[in-house]
């Protein structure tokens, strides 16, 4: 018992152990630095357009990617995952606070720290629990509609700092754009539009150049260096990042406000999934590259524990980054050991770089986060969703369109997407499919109704495709009942079970009850491949025993074989069918031997 501790222990909280002995490699070694030092660099000026998505000040971004990115990699699975400030995650956190705090600066940032600590307890408790599936709540449809939403609510809630426009913010995220694009066209700071529209051409032409190239920090750098050369600020009037305070963050207790925790605590669920969401994606695509194993529950602990350590240093939400971890794995990461590095390069900037922040435009931190989150507007998705199933696309549109309607209020789409899918699953569990089986001239059980094969007058077979339990026990009866009632000569009903692999007490019942009934009726309802879980039940039940014992049958054409020797089918007229149609009085290739044996002898006498 203490030994099976020890190892839960040393798995749940040491993680790193697996990987910190190959940084004795020099080569692991030197690849992690680099890679550290390459995520560092997107991560610096990406954390600070991220907090000022989030409604923070920039710095505050620079607090969240310093010990948060460290925490993840050590604690959690994945070694190539970076993890820090994202949009969607500073989306959500905006809409979650601008309602509570918008006319308070520093209550704002006090619930956004808490915000981060009510994330991390929640996401540390599920993967403790081992509750990882949980995420699975969150069908990649409604994911898909909600990030192409959100990737539209977030580009649009910077053109007002792209113009340089200030609009008052509506009730609704679309009325708020309509007023900026009102404004834009009579009030346009055409100094801030040219800056942006710079740092976005050079983000665009440095990736058409090369991929390898840090982008972002290069627009930075020449938009930076052009606002402290021309004086933007003073001269033209443009906003630019102004006072960043150097030095670490001080370590403070999360203020927990409990008036606010229902508030709080729904998005902070909300966050928690889809930022897991996040990670856990990128992770799985890059452990199918790297042949690692992932752990969805450590996962969950190392992203729990990585907002925790940001709330209590002063930092907001933080999650797995796509274009991060795509960055970092690129740039040759091996170990976790590469996302310590890019914390210490960080924590660097803060001690020593800070002045350097001054004069960075806040129009290229818009347009920073537009050009990060084109790349998340995704409809091929969908479209594969329609041709795959109709109803899943169908929730990927709703969800995108509720998302967008009711922006800021941005959970709402996520829980409208969650009890769509739920729903559907709910409706489809109903009502599975149910085929009518006949043999084709190949001898192969096929859909008699689409493929046109004629049926038996006396002998049915229907295969039903789904568990047999409360939510279609119902539906499972109806469907026998209705091919009984359309067949007067019917005398043997054969269930094909090979799909239904579980039943209830309520599926049980039925078939109690629906065996007596067509027993009323003259008419035997047998099984065909019955899995052994539930033939273990009918046996328990008393089903399958005694005189039901010879309803229970290994192949449709033992069920089949046992009804026509029943039947009498050696006779020299068989009273069981008159149909010409019937199999029973057609030469069929690949029929029993015994109902072979039954034609010859027919046509003998």
């Amino acid at each position: 018992m203490v030994n099976s501790l020890q190892r839960y222990i040393l798995k749940r909280f040491f993680p790193f152990k697996d990987w910190i002995s190959d940084l004795k490699n020099p080569k692991i070694l030197q690849a992690d630095i680099i890679a550290g030092l390459t995520v560092a660099l997107v991560l610096v000026p990406q954390s600070m357009a991220y907090a000022q998505l989030a409604g923070l000040p920039p710095y505050y971004g620079l607090y969240a990617s310093f010990l948060p990115v460290a925490i993840a990699s050590v604690f959690g699975s994945s070694r190539q995952l970076a993890t820090g400030p994202v949009a969607v995650v500073s989306l959500l956190t905006a809409a979650a606070l601008e309602p509570i705090a918008s006319n308070d600066p520093s209550g704002y940032v006090a619930y956004a720290i808490m915000l981060a600590f009510l994330v991390g307890i929640f996401q540390l408790s599920l993967g403790l629990l081992r509750m990882g599936v949980l995420v699975d709540f969150l069908s990649h449809p409604v994911v898909t509609g909600f990030t192409n939403a959100a990737a539209i609510i977030i580009a649009t809630s910077q053109l007002s700092k792209l113009f340089g426009v200030n609009v008052v913010s509506a009730d609704h995220h679309y009325q708020t754009v309509l007023n900026v694009i009102s404004e834009s066209l009579v009030n346009t700071h055409s100094p801030t539009l040219m800056m942006g529209l710079l740092a976005i051409f050079i983000i665009l032409l440095v990736r058409k150049i090369s991929s390898r190239y840090p982008a972002v920090l290069i627009s930075v750098v020449i938009t930076t260096f052009i606002s402290w050369y021309v004086k933007f600020e003073l001269n033209y009037g443009g906003k630019v990042i102004g006072v960043v305070p150097d030095g670490l963050p001080s370590i403070q207790m999360p203020q927990i406000d409990l008036s606010q925790l229902i508030n709080l605590g729904t998005v902070a669920i909300a966050i928690s999934l889809i930022g897991f969401m996040e990670a856990i994606s990128i992770a799985k695509a890059m452990a199918t590259q790297t042949k690692q194993r992932l752990d969805a529950d450590q996962e969950l602990i190392g992203q729990g524990l990585s907002n925790i350590v940001s709330s209590f240093f002063q930092g907001y939400p933080v999650s797995g980054s796509f274009s991060r971890s795509a960055v970092n794995i690129s740039a040759g990461a091996v170990t976790g050991f590469s996302s310590v590095v890019t914390g210490i390069v960080v924590g660097i900037t803060l001690l020593f770089l800070t002045p350097l922040l001054y004069h960075l435009p806040q129009a290229t931190l818009a347009a920073v986060i537009i050009t990060a989150v084109i790349n998340l507007i995704k409809f091929k998705p969908i479209k594969y969703a329609w041709r795959v199933q109709k109803h899943d696309a169908i929730i990927s549109v709703v969800t995108f369109f509720v998302t967008l309607l009711l922006a800021p209020e941005l959970e709402l789409g996520i829980i409208v997407g969650i009890v769509l899918s739920l729903g559907s699953y709910c409706y489809r569990s109903m009502r599975p499919r149910v085929i009518c089986l006949s043999k084709n001239n190949q001898g192969v059980f096929r859909n008699s109704d689409t493929n046109n094969i004629p049926k038996c007058c006396s002998i049915s077979v229907m295969r039903f495709d789904g568990p047999l339990i409360f939510t279609n026990a119902g539906h499972f009866e109806n469907e026998v009942i209705e091919r009984v009632a359309t067949k007067p000569e019917l005398r043997y009903f054969i269930i094909d079970a090979i799909a239904i692999n579980e039943i209830d007490a309520t599926g049980q019942d039925m078939l109690h009850s629906l065996s007596s009934r067509l027993y009323e009726q003259k008419i035997n309802l047998y099984f065909a491949r019955v899995h052994k879980p539930i033939q273990k039940i009918f046996k328990e039940t008393g089903f399958s025993t005694g005189e039901w014992s010879n309803h229970f049958h290994r192949t449709i054409d033992d069920a089949i074989e046992f009804a026509w020797a029943d039947l009498g089918c050696t006779n020299v007229s068989p009273p069981f069918c008159k149909s010409e149609i019937c199999p029973m009085n057609r030469d069929t290739a690949g029929l029993s031997s015994i109902y072979e044996a039954s034609i010859k002898k027919l046509k003998k006498e």
